[in-house]
């Protein structure tokens, strides 16, 4: 009787053990393409975009974030509808996701794409123009950093990719050579 609990206590160990080394396995999540692998980027005016693809994950929901710094380019109307470009218009942050179901992840692989919500384009009381009764508006964004991170699940990150783009980027595909990451 001894030695089949003994036998039961072994085997529940040893399968315990098997989920943890296949966790642990798992955790070496990393952007696919080899040691100095890099995002795609394409600057859609006012929302950045970003693409690749992930390898080592596991089994299980992902959440990709894409949180990104921009230069503002804004003009400011006065009543009359005379435009005048925007004096100095802060940086802004912008943010967008991807959600992955386990399912769609093969073999620890997956492709992602996310893109970042456009900013409110009307800036309430107009902090760049002359004064608070002209309207700004912000026309474009140029982007000068990311950062991607993985959660997986969600909660629990798992990959932080920070780039920066410079020069801060215009309208279309960023060049590859314009973009450094770590």
């Amino acid at each position: 009787m001894k030695t089949r609990k003994s036998f039961l206590v072994v085997f529940v160990l040893l399968i315990a053990l098997t989920l943890v080394v296949s966790t642990v396995a798992a955790a070496n999540v990393h952007l696919k393409g080899g040691k100095h692998a890099e995002p795609s980027f394409t600057d859609g005016g006012l929302i950045l975009s970003a693409a690749g693809a992930l390898a080592g994950l596991g089994n299980g929901d992902v959440l990709i974030t894409l949180v990104a710094e921009a230069d503002v380019t804004s003009t400011c109307t006065n009543q009359g509808g005379n435009q005048a470009p925007g004096q100095n218009p802060a940086p802004i942050t912008v943010t967008g996701s991807e959600a992955i179901p386990a399912d769609e992840i093969k073999n620890g692989n997956t492709p992602f794409g996310v893109v970042t919500l456009a900013p409110i384009t009307i800036i309430p009381g107009a902090p760049d123009c002359p004064n608070p009764n002209w309207t700004e508006e912000i026309t474009d964004l140029a982007f000068t950093s990311a950062v991607i991170t993985v959660e997986q699940p969600e909660g629990t990150l798992v990959l932080t990719v920070t780039c920066s783009l410079y020069p801060a980027t215009s309208d279309g595909s960023v060049d590859k050579k314009d973009v450094t990451c770590y």
